[in-house]
């Protein structure tokens, strides 16, 4: 299977993301920011860094790419798409996504492996993994305080739309387990449909075991898996408007 991996200027994990495919034997393309179609893809990854330098906001610039219209259709049909730090605030701000980031409650750049529960498996990039799971990943961003309105948390949680959470090692959400501040302790979520993830946690950086953790090959296993046997796969674009 192939993983699209989009490249905006600034971006600083594509290759990451690219080389993370590769180690568990899959293929990986990068499509330019300024391209408008992803090619034959999968599944789709937005990586992290600093996509147009983070002017404005984080993310707020990406969302104008001519490639989000494709990514934006993609979503729309099935396809299984994955924003990692810099990608999941550029899904925030195309509204694949619902919420915002702020700046981190410390109001420094956290650079370190933090424990991440998986709270739940029903989408292409936990499958593989087991409910309360907690992996070990690193985080490293400067904005990645996530915040909804209570009415918008009150719906992620009732949907079980909260799939990854800060956590100690043994699962347990405490005040000193949550890096940056986010309600709920939340590192990641998915859109109402459950083919669209975003994590600031970079499971890429975390797919052999000499990065400190192989824990994050889980992630991208799962969506090579659901992929493969069907359950998580974009329909043809004709098929979209039926």
């Amino acid at each position: 299977m192939t993983f699209a991996v989009v490249v905006f200027p600034g971006s600083n994990s594509d290759r990451d993301a690219a080389e993370a495919a590769r180690v568990l034997g899959e293929r990986a393309r990068l499509v330019w920011h300024k391209d408008t179609e992803l090619g034959e893809a999968d599944a789709v990854i937005l990586p992290g860094g600093f996509a147009h330098g983070d002017y404005l906001r984080t993310g707020a610039i990406a969302r104008f790419s001519p490639i989000m219209g494709a990514v934006a259709d993609f979503a729309e049909r099935g396809g299984p798409v994955l924003g990692i730090c810099n990608g999941f605030q550029v899904l925030l701000e195309a509204g694949l996504l619902p919420g915002a980031m702020v700046r981190n409650r410390d109001i420094k750049f956290r650079c370190e492996f933090v424990p991440v529960r998986v709270d739940q498996v029903d989408t292409p990039f936990t499958s593989a993994c087991a409910p309360g799971q907690v992996l070990h990943l690193p985080i490293a961003h400067g904005e990645g305080n996530y915040y909804a309105p209570p009415d918008v948390v009150e719906s992620l949680e009732a949907n079980r739309q909260v799939i990854f959470r800060y956590t100690d090692r043994s699962g347990a959400m405490t005040e000193g387990s949550n890096p940056n501040g986010s309600v709920h302790a939340i590192a990641g979520i998915c859109n109402a449909a459950r083919n669209v993830v975003g994590l600031m946690p970079h499971p890429e950086r975390a797919c052999e075991a000499p990065l400190g953790s192989d824990d994050g090959r889980i992630v991208l296993a799962s969506a090579a898996e659901a992929i493969r046997d069907g359950r998580f796969r974009a329909r043809p674009a004709a098929a979209a408007s039926r």
